[in-house]
């Protein structure tokens, strides 16, 4: 009989849990993002002040020259997103992902591009690139998978672009399907984003 009880309550908080969590999960309300009748987004207001994530860095100096992304990535996500994962550990629908384009400080670099700077020698952060924005939307994106759309409003220094299209899906959504560690989003190279994630 107290076996029985105690499986019952095992069972019973289990299921409470799980409930709380699709409660948290439907008591927050996303901040989309935004599109023009073309179907192009919009670019978001004020990104700088979003959750900061992040920065990767994989320089053309360490990668024979041919690096494929060699500016910093400061990653952002949209704060109710960002409270959605620490809450559930999943992406909700309406998801925004910033990210925007730095390249490396120039300040009489050596052969690997590093600097000397007060701090020592290293990498350091210059002038604005670009900018980029991922979206979560399986309504809007029925053709993503994931339904994962993403964006580039311009790979240059500013002003960007106000609107961006969709890259097709062979662009993004293949790399992102194949490595990501959390529904096409690369938690593993963000310490901030695994700490936050609920067990």
């Amino acid at each position: 009989m107290k076996k029985y009880i105690i499986a019952c309550g095992i069972a019973c908080l289990t299921a409470t849990t799980s409930l709380s969590q699709m409660t948290l999960a439907q008591d927050v309300k996303i901040n989309e993002a935004s599109f023009n009748a073309g179907n192009e987004v919009n670019i978001p207001e004020n990104w700088r002040e979003w959750v900061f994530v992040g920065s990767p860095l994989t320089p053309h100096a360490l990668n024979d020259g041919k690096a494929p992304f060699p500016e910093y990535h400061n990653v952002y996500i949209e704060p109710t997103a960002y409270d959605h994962w620490k809450k559930t550990g999943t992406w909700a629908e309406g998801t925004q992902l910033a990210k925007e384009l730095v390249l490396i400080y120039q300040n009489d670099n050596d052969e690997i591009g590093s600097t000397s700077e007060v701090s020592g020698r290293g990498y350091q952060q210059g002038e604005f690139a670009g900018l980029e924005l991922t979206v979560k939307d399986s309504k809007r994106f029925t053709d993503m998978p994931g339904g994962w759309a993403y964006f580039s409003f311009g790979h240059k220094a500013q002003p960007y672009e106000k609107t961006a299209k969709a890259f097709p899906a062979e662009s993004c959504n293949a790399c992102h399907e194949a490595s990501a560690q959390d529904d096409f989003v690369f938690t593993q190279f963000y310490p901030v984003l695994r700490a936050a994630k609920p067990n």
